[in-house]
């Protein structure tokens, strides 16, 4: 499976794709948007293509046309205005999900956040509420599609190095407080090619259950 990993200089985005390239069945490709972001990548082994998902649909429709799968895991950071939240977690995240369905790239997995549909909760950080905005519709946007979607939303996230054990749930209420970074990307690598996880829409916080297990249960 070629998979196009959108995002893939973050944190979360490098531990994909380190977890990726690992795996035997799948070739991991990274969407990255400077020259500069190349050797990193070239490190790893893994393939690169720059564009900016700030660029036409057109333009991101060229790349994504040529992959079985889409992973998207960008974000304009904590640094960065609303502005650019709005362009890149939402537009970016629209423009991405559009062309998936319109060259025919069915499987697609988000990565977004915790408490995204719930909106008495969106003002309760200062400053976050745009951000979680922009992650509920486009979240929205991709359950309204074709594709067959999964859509990771984890909590607040550490750089532990290992995974641990976690809680997934469809209820936001049920969730802790943190998960490691480690811990989503092996997910993302986990879910890619189960047909059982299409369509769902799975809140993820550390707690008891190994990764497999977690996923047995929200998705029987």
């Amino acid at each position: 499976m070629k998979v196009l990993i959108i995002g893939a200089h973050g944190k979360v985005g490098q531990r994909i794709s380190k977890a990726m390239r690992a795996a035997e069945d799948v070739e991991p490709t990274a969407f990255i948007r400077k020259e500069e972001q190349k050797p990193l990548f070239e490190e790893m082994g893994v393939d690169t293509v720059v564009e900016s998902l700030e660029n036409t649909p057109e333009a991101i429709g060229e790349v994504i046309k040529n992959y079985d799968a889409v992973v998207f895991t960008a974000g304009s950071g904590g640094k960065t205005g609303h502005d650019k939240t709005m362009e890149i977690d939402l537009d970016g995240a629209i423009k991405s999900i559009n062309q998936a369905e319109k060259h025919g790239v069915k499987r697609f997995v988000m990565v977004g956040a915790s408490h995204s549909d719930d909106r008495s909760y969106w003002g309760k950080v200062d400053g976050m509420k745009p951000y979680y905005t922009a992650k509920h519709y486009a979240d929205l946007e991709l359950k309204r599609s074709s594709l067959d979607y999964t859509i990771l939303r984890p909590v607040l996230l550490t750089d532990d190095d290992e995974a641990g054990k976690v809680l997934m749930t469809e209820n936001p209420d049920e969730v802790g407080s943190e998960i490691p970074r480690q811990a989503v990307a092996e997910t993302v690598l986990t879910v890619l090619k189960d047909p059982k996880t299409y369509g769902k829409v799975i809140e993820m916080s550390k707690g008891e259950d190994k990764i497999a297990d977690a996923l047995a249960k929200v998705c029987s």
